[in-house]
């Protein structure tokens, strides 16, 4: 499961944003260090695909893919020196897929300045890290001439100086398999990150400077998410928005990480699966379970929209439009599958 870590300055928001992707009430003041022990929630990921699908095949359950949120307390510049909470947000952070960075306002001199707090605090806690990594092999190299060893201290050492000048371990141009002689570390500044600026509802614009830039009122999606599923779309046309926040926040998050949902569809059950762009058929069928990946064999491939188009499997297989695809087949977002596979 996809995993989001919400960081930022105290009273900047984040709660109130959780709130709203969650639809989860949680403890929100204004006042630094609220949030001590991060809240965690489950959010599904809407998608209008997995409706249509279960209609054709009947489905008793619909079961989409998720997004684990986690809400972490407020930093404070020097945290990495002990300030405010310290670096006890690092415990919750770490195993983060992503960073989604909350800041007030938009693109003014006081958010940039936020923004430069939070990221030289997580340059900071990376340094330690690393420096502390990097000590301990050069010890051992003194005692020892392995190879890996050897090229992780130069992995490291090129980190270092990089952290040193203040600059995310994400701006290097890292060589093959460089990366995976420091994956153990979980670095915070390698990990993708997403800027939601927290803005009055007037100025929200759904328009991306960048796919990691985002304009969102988390007051008024805290509003959205108390409302029933009707009255929000009612209330969205009002404002004439054309995605909710948590939608915009979904679909950069996917992006950003470069991820896509293949579906399966049956009577029992039409579910949605996430994998990384570019995954070939046994990966995938191995999201589903272990054995199908040992086991794989082939797998019937068919694209969503000419699965709802053709009403199922049977017409659309006259038509020849589901294949059958190999080992080395990648797939594609919207796919619908059946796998084939031994035991």
């Amino acid at each position: 499961m996809l995993k989001i870590g919400i960081v930022g300055l105290p009273n900047v928001g984040k709660s109130t944003l959780f709130k709203a992707l969650t639809k989860r009430q949680v403890d929100i003041a204004d006042y630094p260090f609220c949030t001590i022990e991060p809240n965690v929630g489950i959010v599904e990921v809407p998608d209008e695909r997995l409706e249509k699908l279960a209609l054709v095949s009947q489905s008793i359950k619909i079961i989409p893919t998720a997004i684990k949120f986690v809400d972490i307390a407020g930093l404070v510049k020097g945290a990495s020196k002990g300030e405010g909470l310290g670096n006890k947000f690092l415990s919750h952070i770490k195993e983060v897929d992503a960073i989604i960075h909350v800041v007030k306002n938009f693109k003014d001199v006081a958010s940039q300045s936020d923004i430069d707090v939070i990221n030289l605090e997580l340059v900071l806690a990376d340094l330690n890290i690393v420096e502390k990594r990097f000590e301990d092999l050069i010890r051992q190299n003194k005692r020892s001439a392995d190879k890996i060893l050897v090229k992780t201290v130069e992995v490291l050492e090129k980190i270092k100086n990089n952290l040193e000048q203040e600059k995310f371990a994400s701006a290097i141009e890292f060589l093959e398999g460089e990366k995976d002689l420091i994956k153990e570390l979980n670095l915070l500044t390698l990990k993708p990150m997403i800027y939601v600026f927290n803005v009055d509802e007037k100025k929200i614009s759904n328009a991306l400077e960048k796919n990691n830039e985002i304009q969102i009122c988390a007051r008024l999606e805290a509003e959205l998410a108390d409302l029933s599923k009707e009255d929000a779309e009612e209330y969205i046309k009002e404002l004439k928005i054309k995605n909710t926040g948590l939608d915009q926040l979904i679909k950069a998050s996917y992006e950003l990480l470069n991820l896509i949902t293949f579906f399966t569809s049956g009577p029992q059950e039409t579910r949605a699966w996430t994998i990384i762009n570019g995954t070939k058929a046994p990966e995938a069928a191995g999201e589903i379970h272990t054995d199908f990946q040992k086991g794989f064999i082939k797998a019937e491939v068919i694209n969503w929209i000419d699965f709802v188009r053709e009403n199922g499997e049977t017409k659309a297989k006259e038509k020849g439009l589901m294949r059958l695809e190999g080992k080395d087949y990648i797939f594609q977002d919207g796919d619908v599958a059946h796998f084939k596979f031994s035991i």
